[in-house]
């Protein structure tokens, strides 16, 4: 079966009334553009923050500071903060938040290749969740490999959220992957 896309994703999100929001930070502003890029995309997308700079996720986002000191903004529980406050912030229904090492060397820590996606919503325990993924290839095969990614956990999210208003294809999908538990 190929991968969820964007339209599909929208559609979902439309035919269960959802609004989402996207906070990026190796992505740069992709997993949002990619959703607007699908027509009727206004009707569910609210906006998104693109905080690249790593102050910006705890001024603009909410990110704990101390977390950030910590674990530095390679983290999973980073990733989760980001996609609470982009909900929070830009009052969308859910959020994904995309936090990671691009290439083509390592950064804060952690290998090139190293992506966080974060996903919040209320019907999530804990209100959020993150998937660990370890992306292959030079910078803009991982940048479009973490947005694939994103648009996946996405349709995951509302798969589990509103089962009954989401495609068939992409029901399979999520059922396939399941609930991916935090890292």
């Amino acid at each position: 079966m190929s991968p969820v896309g964007a339209p599909e994703l929208v559609a979902a999100l439309r035919a269960a009334g959802l609004t989402v929001a996207t906070a990026e930070s190796l992505t740069g502003g992709l997993v949002c553009a990619r959703l607007v890029d699908v027509p009727g995309a206004s009707a569910v997308v609210r906006g998104g923050v693109v905080a690249y700079a790593t102050e910006l996720k705890a001024s603009v986002l909410g990110v704990d500071p101390g977390r950030l000191a910590r674990t530095g903004p390679v983290d999973g529980l980073v990733a989760e903060q980001m996609a609470r406050g982009a909900r929070e912030r830009l009052g969308a229904d859910v959020a994904v938040a995309t936090t990671g090492v691009a290439g083509p060397g390592p950064a804060d820590g952690s290998p090139p290749g190293t992506v966080f996606v974060g996903v919040a919503a209320d019907g999530l325990h804990g209100g959020a969740r993150h998937v660990r993924l370890a992306l292959a290839g030079e910078r803009a095969q991982v940048r479009s490999a973490a947005v694939d990614a994103a648009i996946t956990e996405l349709a995951a999210l509302v798969a589990e959220l509103a089962p009954e208003h989401v495609p068939e294809h992409t029901a399979e999908h999520a059922a396939e992957h399941g609930s991916r538990p935090g890292s």
